[in-house]
């Protein structure tokens, strides 16, 4: 996209910002009982809305820094529960929404790859949390460089991985089902209208070939690396596809290979919850996804951490009001780590080594 006078990242951020409101339609719950922000909603029948919803007046769902839990920990309890037997330093990478820049200055930072983007950090072990296009500018160019990365670490003695996100789940079913009626429970919604409403880039779309979609849709919905269970969703959701990793990943993949565009919805829509680890009951939450699946904490992107914290600057996109992030955020007595440093919100795109260095 060309960038007009006087403009730049921090500019087309800003705007961002300001583009990352909730349509007066949405609540704050969701209007499917799932909790959402608004870079992640459902749209209701265009007709009418359900029964006894009522929209929210704000633009922005602020959350009251009190909302959030915060533990201090010690460094002992974030490092990795056993040593590991001679592979290279784990990483982890938070959303990324199409901003192929920031992504590439944010590997470089850590020593993943060199100034020319190759990668050229040996045996190190590397895994994106998932949300690799919409809303940003390049989102094709983002999912092009993980596949790259891919091979050059694997060539290299180590790995780049990654995990489904709801926005690959969102651009596969605008892909594969566009204006097919869906049944959204509350009425019909359609792919194309969601992808739209929360981000989509006709660009991507335009760039789009059969071998991103066959890399989207076999990517896994979950891992267990070095005790860390890492999801994309901060959600419990994941309980209703199986009781163990395996069962989680190959009912997410048998799901999308049956077609049905109903069942894919109804994926989706699962993904998309969120704040499941926040607030009271938030660390039991937790604990019932590791005491099914494993680890002893769990690894997510998908909710920004501005909304976790409520930094989430002005609704009226004032540049000075920004949303500051510094690192990833420990929280649910210590056993949620959040990695969306809110890079669609002037945030920033987070490139965390593991176990936590504090």
């Amino acid at each position: 996209m060309t960038q007009g006078a006087g403009q730049g990242p921090e500019a087309e951020r800003t705007a961002t910002l300001r583009d990352f409101r909730v349509p007066a339609y949405v609540h704050e719950t969701g209007p499917y009982g799932q909790s959402t922000h608004p870079g992640d909603v459902v749209p209701p029948d265009e007709g009418a809305l359900p029964e006894g919803y009522t929209p929210t007046e704000r633009d922005l769902p602020v959350i009251n820094r009190g909302d959030t839990l915060q533990v201090p920990v010690a460094p002992a309890s974030l490092g990795a529960p056993e040593e590991t037997d001679g592979t290279g330093p784990l990483y982890v990478v938070g959303d990324v929404h199409g901003y192929l820049d920031e992504l590439l200055a944010a590997l470089r930072e850590q020593g993943l790859v060199d100034a020319a983007g190759q990668w050229c950090a040996g045996t190190s072990r590397l895994w994106f949390l998932g949300d690799f296009t919409d809303r940003g500018p390049d989102g094709i160019g983002v999912i092009e460089l993980v596949m790259r990365l891919s091979a050059e670490a694997a060539a290299a003695g180590g790995y780049c991985k990654a995990l489904m996100g709801n926005h690959e789940l969102l651009l596969l079913g605008a892909k594969r089902f566009g204006d097919t009626p869906v049944n959204s429970g509350a009425g019909t919604a359609t792919f194309q209208a969601a992808w739209l409403l929360n981000g989509g880039q006709k660009t991507d779309m335009d760039r789009l070939q059969d071998h991103h979609l066959q890399w989207m849709a076999r990517l896994d919905a979950m891992e267990s690396v070095d005790g860390y269970l890492l999801v994309h969703s901060d959600t419990t959701a994941y309980l209703d596809y199986g009781d163990s990793i395996e069962a989680v990943n190959d009912t997410v993949r048998e799901t999308l290979t049956r077609n049905d565009a109903d069942e894919c919805w109804d994926l989706f829509r699962k993904f998309t919850k969120r704040f499941s680890f926040r607030d009271e009951g938030g660390a039991d939450a937790v604990r019932s996804l590791l005491d099914t699946y494993g680890g002893t904490r769990i690894v997510h992107g998908h909710s920004p951490i501005p909304y976790l914290l409520g930094e989430v600057g002005s609704e009226e996109g004032d540049d000075s009001a920004g949303p500051v992030v510094e690192g990833p955020h420990i929280y649910a007595d210590g056993l949620a780590i959040a990695m969306d440093g809110g890079v669609t919100m002037a945030g920033k795109l987070l490139v965390q080594q593991l176990p936590l260095d504090i």
